[in-house]
């Protein structure tokens, strides 16, 4: 279910974090449309916190530290990789409005990047908005192979250690499905929103100012719980 905003109403980062709890999000039709639509999928992604999936050789390749993964180093830099056309998507839907939206909410420390780096080369990476304990995904991009999965992987290790409890994938593809993503109905969701707004998570439970290792992160995000 998609609305057209009203264009009488402003979308302040305040509103944008209402919009949230209330379980719909902000998409453009295009980065050249200036309108914002509210969406609110009939069935949304998820990916089960105490459930990931990581393939044999992605496990290895976050094991062996082949990208150097840090948190908020360059939003800004993730937001305009995450709006370039990609391979099998040649559309975006982040124009000027959400960009700024999204920074702002950086600012205020409601919205996080988790990068890949190769080298000195941000190589993949992603951001999405934190509140209550949970976490909403929004984007993610990669311009090497694994840099965007490898920062999925360190992404839920944060999430896990901060106390989170759901992880919001918006819809579910092939990519996000490989990683254990399900989907769910309106109803349910909201049940999970529900629940996991009450409290408060930790993004920062996990060092900001260093990287942590792949070892570290891929036995965080995967043990299961006794």
């Amino acid at each position: 279910m998609a609305s057209r905003e009203n264009a009488f109403v402003e979308i302040t980062p305040e509103v944008l974090l209402k919009a949230y709890s209330c379980g719909i999000f902000p998409m453009a039709e295009s980065a050249d449309d200036p309108a914002l639509y509210w969406i609110e999928p009939e069935r949304r992604g998820v990916i089960p916190l105490d459930a990931l999936h990581v393939p044999g050789r992605l496990a290895r390749t976050v094991r062996a530290d082949r990208y150097t993964v840090a948190v908020d180093r360059d939003f800004e830099a993730v937001i305009d990789n995450c709006a370039k056309p990609q391979a099998g998507r040649a559309r975006t839907w982040i124009n000027a409005r959400i960009r700024t939206l999204y920074c702002k909410l950086y600012q205020a420390g409601h919205c996080h990047s988790v990068e890949a780096y190769d080298g000195d080369v941000l190589a993949g990476g992603l951001y999405g908005v934190s509140l209550g304990r949970v976490f909403f995904g929004e984007s993610m991009f990669h311009s090497a192979r694994d840099a965007s999965k490898v920062a999925l992987v360190h992404l839920v290790a944060r999430l896990r250690a901060g106390g989170y409890k759901l992880l919001d994938t918006q819809f579910v593809t092939a990519h996000l499905a490989s990683f254990g993503a399900v989907e769910v109905t309106r109803r349910q969701y909201h049940k999970l929103l529900e629940a996991a707004l009450v409290g408060e998570a930790d993004f920062a439970a996990l060092p900001l100012d260093r990287p942590v290792t792949g070892a570290q992160a891929l036995a965080l995000a995967t043990t299961r719980a006794s």
